[in-house]
């Protein structure tokens, strides 16, 4: 299954750090890429084409101004529109039927998301019904859809990698 993240609202000096923890969560926990809507944010990208760089993979990242242009192109792509909201259908009872399509784009705003993504995108999903952070959401969604086993992927041509320890930090 291919996953795409779109993070919405993307301001430099407001949301540099929750941007940033956006796309390492996709990252660790299998997307493929995150396209990122709001100012493009040169030192963001840097830093996360380092990440990737340096712990393996090919995780891709980009901006856009429009989120529209972006969900329609990818819609036009067969991938399936996957909101994240705390007021949609319980991630429990969907990740079945998510898990049969083969491709997602999965939609994290922040405060305010245009009403009309809620029409655009085949699932509105909540991961909880309580307020929480686009982070959280993500990593639970991706967590839920790959059933955990992106947890045991290997990222490949990584020049770092960390080797589980019970005490003190190994990494080669």
């Amino acid at each position: 299954m291919k996953i795409s993240v779109l993070r919405i609202g993307h301001r430099i000096f407001r949301d540099q750090r929750i941007t940033t923890h956006c796309a390492l969560a996709s990252r660790a926990f299998g997307a493929e890429e995150i396209i990122i809507v709001g100012d493009a944010d040169e030192k963001l990208r840097k830093n996360i084409e380092k990440i990737s760089s340096e712990w393996g993979g090919d995780f891709k990242i980009s901006f856009s101004q429009t989120w529209r242009d972006i969900i329609k192109k990818y819609s036009s792509e067969g991938y399936k529109i996957a909101h994240l909201t705390m007021y949609g259908l319980r991630l429990q009872d969907t990740e079945k039927e998510m898990r049969k399509e083969k491709k997602i784009l999965l939609v994290a705003g922040g405060e305010k998301v245009p009403p009309e993504i809620y029409q655009l995108a085949d699932y509105n999903i909540s991961v909880t019904t309580q307020p929480h952070s686009e982070v959280s959401s993500i990593a639970v969604f991706l967590d839920h859809i790959f059933q955990s086993q992106e947890l045991k992927k290997d990222f490949k041509n990584a020049r770092r990698k960390i080797n589980p320890a019970a005490h003190g930090k190994d990494i080669s």
